[in-house]
């Protein structure tokens, strides 16, 4: 649940208050009201299930964090949060003086550090205004910065002093870094046709499109005619490395123009980290640079890394998206479906559709390992569409094989409501395919509708009329579930497996599943018990009116072949026992 005061506007600034009291949240709002140097917009973020989506996707200047918000760990969950937020700084709450708690805090990538019981409205101000101009500073320097690799200003010293004090701040800091050397392929021919004048607005042209693409945390300098190097701060593993490396590539597949000609130019990148390559700047700098010449070897655009299995990681990642890219054009992409047991008749009542991957090298590549590149990589919204338009075209074919009335679950992520077409596009598919959109079921999580709420909450409501229903997943693992319940056309939620896997070796599984059946069928909503495995468990669930059940003791998710087998299978079945 998030909660903006104002309306955002470009020269506001921007604050994320990460604390798990409303009440908190309204008193430090008003105490920063009616400042008109900086026009406060203030977004409440009160738990950890929206936290990840908001620091990624939104904008925000600065960020306040009670310390009492983490996820079981409040030195992990500072350094998450100085690497997910890009740098922006963290204005840490505690209830403790600054003696007890401002060192440790500060050491651990926190910007400032303000008691609570030293917390007026005076001091408050100040802290966040100092934050504030201090980052619009770095913001300035970052800018003459560029101004200097624009210019073709060349200091190698002075990159190695950035360097130096990069990795000082990582070693307080128990961080890591890399360092990517980029150097321009085939730059002497460049010279030859353009000159050199028109080759340095080449340059400038291609550091400006690198530096879109990286954080304002990163730096970027030009440390030789044809040579660029990037300080990638604060980074937590090869994902972290993959994501930067992936935006240096794009912006370097751009063509710039120079004299009217466009010009595409590749580039060959080393990658070192600290401390896996070295922890001083002439290591990094020289292992970065015997990695860029390995990647000479390859043709066009292309990386290696110094270090062997950060190579293998981050290589993985990115090759993995690719394959997924000419995967959902080569028909690689194939929907598995599980059934849905009605626990009062004991018929099929739906089925949830999954997805899943035949890799042509590979074999079939889990959900688990491909579903977050997707998210990552924004593939997933095409791929929903797709998995749509399956599910649709299944549903036909359920009803001319004899199964009317069967409803065909798809899962929609979170991504999807970042694509302002939704609504739109999922018309088209369901007009073209002509079904009965009373038997189509959207499956969404809480986190899906956290990014715009209002947004979300309109492109259900439209669907709804539409006549499509909506089921709740993982209920009962987040906060803002019964707000969600009375406020959204949900007509089903699904009681997430964790707790039905936990019956018999937790009571509190137990009261949880009971207060969970008992609410939602009093709001007239039904419920599906995911998970469900041995005959223990199906028992509780028949003794509390559950309503359905999914889980390996019926079924596992199967292909649509083998589907159609098992529902004629049970369709004989009932036969003989008529």
């Amino acid at each position: 649940m998030t909660l903006p005061l104002e309306t955002v506007g470009h020269d506001q600034l921007r604050v994320l208050v990460l604390t798990p009291d409303y009440a908190d949240f309204l008193w430090l709002s008003a105490l920063l009201k009616g400042d008109s140097e900086i026009s406060p917009d203030s977004t409440w973020c009160p738990d950890l299930v929206d936290c990840d989506d908001l620091i990624r996707n939104a904008k925000f200047d600065i960020i306040v964090w009670n310390c009492v918000f983490h996820g079981g760990s409040e030195t992990a969950f500072l350094q998450y949060l100085a690497v997910a937020s890009g740098g922006r700084p963290v204005l840490a709450l505690s209830a403790e003086t600054p003696r007890e708690r401002a060192p440790e805090l500060l050491s651990g990538g926190a910007a400032d550090y303000v008691s609570f019981q030293e917390l007026d409205r005076w001091s408050f101000r100040r802290a966040v205004k100092c934050l504030w101009y201090r980052e619009q500073l770095a913001n300035s320097a970052h800018s003459q910065l560029g101004r200097g690799v624009a210019s073709g200003f060349i200091n190698r010293d002075l990159f190695f002093d950035r360097l130096q004090q990069a990795l000082l701040r990582a070693q307080r800091g128990g961080y890591r870094l890399a360092l990517l050397h980029l150097n321009i392929d085939d730059f002497r021919s460049i010279n030859e046709t353009f000159g050199y004048q028109k080759s340095d607005q080449l340059m400038i042209m291609v550091a400006a499109q690198v530096r879109q693409g990286l954080r304002r945390v990163d730096s970027l300098m030009r440390i030789g005619g044809d040579e660029l190097a990037i300080i990638v701060e604060k980074i937590e593993d090869s994902l972290d490395i993959t994501q930067i490396i992936r935006k240096v590539v794009n912006a370097l597949d751009e063509p710039v123009t120079i004299d009217g000609k466009s010009v595409v130019v590749s580039a060959s990148l080393g990658v070192a980290t600290y401390p896996e390559a070295g922890d001083s700047p002439e290591n990094l700098m020289r292992r970065a640079n015997r990695a860029m010449f390995e990647a000479k070897r390859d043709p066009g655009t292309s990386y290696r890394f110094y270090d062997r299995q950060l190579h293998i990681s981050a290589g993985y990642q990115l090759r993995l998206e690719a394959d997924l890219r000419n995967a959902l054009r080569g028909n690689e992409l194939e929907l598995y479906y599980q059934p849905r047991i009605d626990l009062a008749s004991n018929d099929v009542r739906g089925v949830e559709c999954l997805l899943r991957w035949n890799h042509p090298e590979r074999g079939l590549v889990g959900p688990d390992e491909f579903i977050p590149v997707a998210e990552r990589s924004g593939l997933i919204v095409p791929i929903g569409y797709w998995v749509i338009e399956q599910a649709c075209k299944r549903l036909q074919e359920s009803a001319e094989l004899g199964f009317p009335g069967l409803v065909f679950a798809v899962n929609l992520s979170f991504r999807q409501f970042h694509d302002r077409k939704m609504t739109e596009t999922i018309f088209r598919i369901i007009f073209n395919a002509n079904v009965d959109t009373s038997l189509l079921e959207l499956e969404l999580t809480e986190s899906a509708m956290m990014h715009d709420p209002e947004y979300a909450q309109r492109c259900l409501r439209e669907l709804n009329q539409l006549g499509i229903s909506f089921a709740l997943d993982d209920f009962g693992t987040g906060f803002s579930s019964l707000s969600n319940l009375q406020h959204l056309p949900i007509s089903l939620v699904k009681i997430d497996k964790s707790f039905v896997q936990a019956l018999g070796e937790s009571a509190d599984a137990e009261h949880i599943i009971r207060a969970i059946i008992s609410l939602a069928h009093s709001l007239q909503i039904s419920v599906v018990a995911e998970g469900v495995e041995t005959e223990s468990q199906l028992e509780f669930l028949r003794q509390q009116h559950c309503d359905e059940i999914q889980g390996y003791f019926y079924a596992r998710p199967m292909p649509w072949a083998d589907l159609v087998q098992f529902l004629n299978k049970r369709g004989e079945s009932a036969c003989l026992q008529l």
